[in-house]
């Protein structure tokens, strides 16, 4: 395969990846990485490195998008960013030392509960309850704009949502998949946002998580530029095409598709694992 077609191929994928990830919150990194290991043969740790560089694109492309429109919560995203960082830093210094098996092996455990977690029913609207006193204090409380008009919702259950994007940072910064499908478990099931404030607070995030971890595979050479760049390229454009389309879309069709995507990807990453095929 010459190296145009190379990067043509990866670019297309990576502008899926880009799509998805904005359109689900899960992050790009989720397809990026078994697409780059099991289709294409890069090294995982590569990878890793190429798929660190799109989320950081993701993030950028959708995130400005959802500010915008008052959907993020930047207070919030702010503040669980202390955890998620301080785990994306952790992850990428245990990455340089876990083998290709394991991580492989740990990627498809965390793509076979990203496709899970993707089909479970999340409000729109969350009950009204007593809100996190510590959430009060910190001003995270906040709105977004409904077809009804500005809707208020609460934060609850802050330091359990803390603790849960501790191990997102980890896992973040161990498989460079943005950890997507936990920063939406600790805000839409354990804090009870509603979900589009879930989604769009989670692709704020994981551009900044990301950049943690990117630079220690940068400084240990696993970030390849003729990779990420087409990468990065394809990404861009689908994280803003993504962010237009979230907005007014219904995403189950999509997300039954992307969770059958996962899982055949999860298997096919065992299999390689198994045979040593990596």
């Amino acid at each position: 395969m010459s190296i145009l077609a190379f990067s043509l191929l990866v670019w297309l994928g990576s502008f899926s990846a880009g799509l998805v990830g904005s359109l689900t919150g899960l992050g790009g990194g989720v397809v990026i990485v078994p697409l780059l290991t099991s289709v294409f043969g890069v090294d995982i740790r590569y990878a890793v490195g190429a798929s660190l560089v799109s989320v950081i694109a993701t993030s950028l492309g959708s995130a400005s998008t959802y500010i915008k429109k008052g959907y993020a919560n930047l207070r919030l995203g702010m503040f669980l960013e202390v955890a998620t960082t301080t785990g994306a830093l952790i992850g990428a210094l245990i990455a340089t030392h876990v083998t290709v098996k394991i991580l492989s092996l740990i990627l498809a455990i965390v793509l076979i509960y990203s496709a899970y977690l993707s089909q479970r029913p999340r409000p729109e609207q969350t009950e009204i309850v007593s809100p996190d006193p510590l959430a009060e204090y910190l001003q995270l409380n906040g709105t977004y704009p409904t077809s009804d008009g500005v809707i208020p919702y609460q934060v609850h259950a802050l330091p359990a949502g803390f603790s849960i994007m501790l191990v997102a940072g980890v896992l973040s910064g161990l498989l460079g998949i943005g950890s997507g499908a936990f920063k939406v478990l600790a805000m839409d099931q354990a804090m009870r946002l509603p979900f589009k404030v879930s989604t769009t607070t989670s692709n704020f995030m994981i551009g900044v998580t990301a950049a943690a971890s990117a630079g220690v595979y940068l400084t240990k050479g696993y970030i390849d530029p003729g990779l990420s760049m087409p990468v990065m390229l394809g990404v861009l454009p689908g994280a803003f095409l993504g962010a237009r389309i979230l907005i007014g879309a219904k995403t189950q069709i999509l997300r039954i598709i992307f969770s059958f995507v996962l899982v055949v990807m999860a298997l096919k990453m065992v299999y390689n694992s198994l045979i040593g095929g990596l």
